[in-house]
């Protein structure tokens, strides 16, 4: 790859300082070599050797301004923001139309949290720069600052008006737009944006996310195929573009887009975890499998991938191995309540009730708090014969769901099962209250208090109200 000149110039100025230090001899730099020495060693985190090369620079130029504003930049990364200010009114008074300054002022103001008043600086160096783009995308990221994304969004808008390449300001712009609900609005603009620069990879990655943010999969494939004709190493793309053809059920092609992903670059647990749910949809079970045991090699923290066997196995009716899947999972993650729900429902499937009250207590525990689970896990105790337990469990799930029938009719019906009537006709009258048809709930669950007259006598004295 042939280098420009000026970069030649620049690596022979860093290896020259790099072999003066070694060597401690003093050579002598211009201050622009300067500069860019010191802010080579700041990108590259060298805080250390930036500020070494900077006192050489001083020494060697005092009067430069251009290094006395690298010194202000670097008091202000160390936080010494009252020395940068006052090195910086300094040099207002010698170069106040130097809009750097103004940019240095701005950047004090946003540390200190004084976000307008950055802005204003940064106003003032607009009027003194020759780098409109730059300044824009620092005037945008004060409003995003400000939470004022309407603003932001107008000024990355004017940053890429000016400099069309500038990838952080288009990223920012979308996500302007998403923050503000206003994804066709972002449809029209990156649509237009293209229209300009149609070999932005971005952009179209961008739109096809924006695409399928509103559903329309067909468009998003669309744009994700440009981005990877112009990127063919884009995994972003060909992971978004394999999303919306499993959304379109086109199974086959969504695997092929996956396994692109997984050329690129190390295996994924997403992707081998989709993968073997396409072949799953595709009715391919030894190959879905397959990919859902690699899933969980390849991240065994991942919880997807353990509920992925599990579930396969439990749609297969093969309990046995569903039960052995997810006790490896909890053998990992003992405190995962989705893994613990699992537990519950297989136990339950293969009549092993008192596993399965464990399962449900666990999962309330790690905080599962679906409806579903507290009566499951209620049904159960009764079945068990622990009326007491199950009362308690119930009176605990009503303080998540006030007013759910399903909790009142099971504390009616476990009230009479302990023949205490008074508060089985309370929380009876309040089920019928909410949901009078429900009360078949009392001949399901309990017959033995279903055939007491004096239930349905209460029952029907209720319709007539």
């Amino acid at each position: 790859m042939q280098l420009s000149n000026e970069e030649e110039d620049y690596n022979l100025s860093l290896s020259k300082f790099e072999s003066m230090l070694k060597t401690n001899k003093v050579l002598f730099f211009d201050s622009e070599e300067f500069e860019e020495i010191i802010l080579h060693y700041l990108d590259m985190g060298k805080s250390a050797l930036a500020k070494k090369a900077l006192k050489l620079a001083l020494e060697q130029h005092p009067r430069s301004s251009g290094l006395k504003l690298v010194q202000v930049e670097m008091l202000i990364y160390d936080d010494k923001l009252e020395i940068a200010e006052k090195l910086l009114n300094e040099l207002y008074a010698i170069e106040p139309t130097n809009e750097e300054i103004y940019i240095q002022k701005a950047n004090i103001c946003s540390k200190r949290d004084q976000h307008e008043k950055a802005v204003e600086m940064l106003k003032i160096a607009l009027q003194y720069t020759d780098d409109y783009a730059d300044v824009y995308n620092l005037i945008g990221m004060e409003y995003l600052f400000m939470d004022n994304l309407e603003l932001a969004k107008e000024s990355f808008i004017k940053c890429l008006e000016e400099d069309l390449e500038d990838q952080s300001a288009l990223y920012n712009v979308v996500y302007c737009f998403e923050f503000l609900d206003q994804n066709q609005e972002a449809i029209t603009y990156l649509n237009k944006y293209i229209n300009k620069n149609p070999y932005s990879e971005i952009a179209w990655h961008q739109l096809g996310r924006l695409f399928y943010g509103v559903k329309e999969y067909e468009s998003a494939i669309h744009a994700f195929e440009y981005a990877t004709l112009i990127d063919e190493e884009f995994l972003g793309a060909f992971m978004e573009k394999a999303k919306a053809l499993e959304r379109l059920k086109k199974y086959a092609l969504a695997i092929e887009s996956y396994n692109r992903t997984l050329e690129l670059d190390d295996a994924t647990s997403y992707a081998l975890l989709r993968i073997g749910k396409c072949y799953e949809k595709l009715g391919n079970k030894v190959l879905a499998l397959k990919y859902f045991n690699k899933t969980v090699h390849e991240d065994p923290l991942l919880d997807k991938g353990w509920i992925a066997i599990t579930d396969f196995y439990v749609r297969q009716k093969n309990f046995q191995k569903a039960l052995f899947f997810v006790n490896k999972a909890l053998a990992i993650d003992n405190q995962n309540k989705l893994y613990w729900k699992r537990f519950a429902a297989i136990n339950k499937q293969m009549n092993f009730f008192e596993e399965a009250e464990f399962g449900y207590r666990k999962a309330v525990e790690f905080g599962d708090y679906q409806l579903d689970t507290w009566l499951f896990w209620v049904d159960i105790l009764q079945f068990l014969g622990e009326f007491e337990s199950a009362i308690q469990t119930l009176l605990q799930a009503s303080e998540y769901f006030p007013e759910e029938n399903e909790v009142e009719y099971r504390l009616a019906g476990l009230y009479f099962m302990i023949s205490d009537n008074i508060k089985a006709k309370f929380h009876l009258s309040n089920a019928l209250r909410l949901n009078y048809d429900n009360y078949i709930l009392l001949e399901d669950l309990f017959p033995v208090v279903w055939e007491k007259k004096m239930v349905r006598n209460y029952i029907d004295k209720h319709k007539k109200q």
